[in-house]
């Protein structure tokens, strides 16, 4: 019999790799995703099921989870680094994450596999493992302190019999990423990427985030985290290296953060102006000048995690991008 996964953000960029995943390897899929969601890679996957639901509304999911399945899947969240997103981005990753658990726990769901961050654990300033205290509660930057903050909601559905695992992968790497790193791709690309921050942090694919978060259903061990991390650079390399996949000889250099910041403060200020997001925010400055690396050790021992080199990552994304017409 094919086991049956509930994965929510399944229209995302981690949501979609998570699903064609389960797909390959045999899983029944039920996708949630909102009335408006952009359903058009989602299609793509063969044998998908679809529910409508959101998140933030705790009635929208009444009785949307098959009851004793397998596995539940919270994947979706707000990644963004605009301050004025705030108040939204705290409703999904913490209201949103009570939520899910809850409902997972009315269901009797078998497992629960969170996908949270390395952030959560906050600003250490070097190389963290599972071990390491966990104090992205008290930073000030509302994305790690909100993704902190949904991982507690998760600890409070084990201490109600949740069989719950988290995940917490570095900087996510790879296809259908429209609004993440490929961002900074559009930006090199165009020309439009000044400087970076002098911070720096291990990189994923999330391919194998993807398959990471399926073993980890399968043999996950309840209750402990997981640090998905490989590829260790700076940002200013990091940029460097996706200049060379496209193919432009272009170098970046790392900029004190405080002249990023007055730079931030304009686009921050003008960027609505013109109906879009802004390029580099006060919050993204702050959060690249930090080092943000992982050690995976535990991970690829329990879950068969696979880290992959740097240049493989980009140049995946780059040619998913231009598939895609992103590019």
């Amino acid at each position: 019999m094919a086991k049956t996964a509930f994965v929510t953000g399944a229209t995302g960029f981690v949501g979609l790799n998570l699903v064609e995943a389960l797909r390959q390897q045999g899983w029944d899929v039920i996708a949630l995703h909102r009335s408006s969601s952009d359903l058009s890679v989602l299609d793509r996957f063969p044998g998908v099921g679809r529910v409508v639901g959101d998140i933030t509304d705790a009635r929208s999911l009444k009785n949307l989870i098959p009851r004793h399945v397998d596995c539940v899947f919270h994947v979706a969240g707000n990644t963004s680094l605009w301050g004025r997103v705030q108040v939204e981005q705290t409703k999904v990753n913490v209201r949103g994450t009570r939520n899910v658990v809850r409902a997972a726990l009315e269901a009797g769901a078998k497992r629960f596999v969170h996908t949270s961050s390395i952030v959560a654990y906050g600003l250490h300033g070097g190389t963290i493992t599972e071990d390491t205290p966990t104090r992205g509660s008290a930073v000030p930057i509302n994305y790690i302190r909100s993704k902190a903050l949904s991982e507690r909601e998760v600890r409070k559905g084990i201490s109600s019999g949740l069989r719950a695992v988290i995940l917490n992968p570095a900087n996510m790497i790879g296809r259908y990423d429209t609004g993440s790193w490929a961002r900074m791709f559009r930006l090199v690309k165009q020309g439009r990427l000044p400087a970076m921050p002098p911070g720096g942090g291990s990189f994923c694919h999330v391919s194998e985030v993807a398959v990471a978060m399926i073993a980890a259903a399968e043999r996950g061990q309840v209750g402990h985290n997981y640090l998905l991390g490989g590829a260790q650079a700076s940002y200013v390399g990091f940029a460097n290296a996706i200049a060379d996949a496209l193919g432009l000889r272009r170098r970046y250099v790392a900029l004190h953060p405080g002249v990023l910041k007055a730079y931030a403060r304009l686009e921050e200020w003008i960027a609505p102006m013109f109906g879009r997001e802004p390029d580099i925010t006060l919050d993204a400055v702050a959060l690249l000048a930090q080092n943000f690396y992982c050690h995976s050790r535990k991970a690829q021992k329990e879950l068969g995690y696979r880290p992959r080199p740097l240049e493989e990552m980009v140049q995946d994304c780059r040619d998913w991008m231009r598939s895609a017409g992103l590019l």
